[in-house]
């Protein structure tokens, strides 16, 4: 028995073609069509999208003008894809002529599927590699730190010197005991100095 066309439209706040993505639903035979107006396709709950994959059962077909109307990534459109091919539902985009029910159009999704694995291996591998030379150049990674070289430098001499206690060297460069503990044990690790010789 043959399945049910069922199609999804989506139209965020900046874009409202909805009426364009109707027509071409419609003409391509969706029975029922869904509808989200208004939503933002980095949403992660749709209302009418989780009713069009609720309404599917196997041996119907779900249909999107574009791709980008179904997954707010294409990690989450490769997953809603891969459940419904294990739910025997398949998938048609009408732009891009991908329809999951025939070979040719698996092999192709399964294409862009492998396009989108290989896209987050070289965004992985290149910033592992930025750090790395920004390790190596000696550049500090992660927050931003609150005391700069030179004011530690000060703090530190100001205190061995006798100069002035722990506690009025952090509240004279605003910062915690804790926060200047921390950045002197960074300058100085093999000194053994603990926080309670700075109280």
């Amino acid at each position: 028995m043959k399945g049910m066309l069922i199609g999804y439209a989506r139209v965020s706040t900046e874009d409202q073609n909805l009426a364009m993505q109707l027509d071409a639903l419609r003409a391509a035979g969706c029975e029922q069509i869904f509808r989200d107006e208004g939503v933002s396709g980095s949403e992660t709950d749709r209302a009418e999208l989780n009713k069009a994959l609720a309404a599917l059962a196997a041996g119907d077909v779900l249909v999107v003008w574009k791709l980008d109307r179904l997954g707010r990534s294409l990690a989450h459109l490769m997953q809603i894809v891969t459940r419904l091919g294990a739910e025997a539902v398949g998938f048609r985009s009408l732009s891009e002529a991908i329809d999951t029910t025939t070979a040719s159009g698996r092999l192709l999704f399964h294409v862009v599927g492998a396009i989108a694995e290989f896209e987050r291996n070289l965004i992985s591998e290149r910033t592992s590699a930025g750090m790395a030379a920004a390790k190596a150049r000696g550049q500090h990674l992660g927050r931003e730190r609150k005391l700069t070289e030179a004011d530690v430098r000060w703090a530190y001499h100001a205190i061995t010197s006798g100069m002035m206690t722990p506690r009025a060297a952090a509240a004279s460069l605003g910062v915690s005991i804790s926060t200047l503990y921390r950045s002197l044990r960074r300058r100085d690790p093999g000194s053994g100095v603990t926080i309670d010789a700075y109280d």
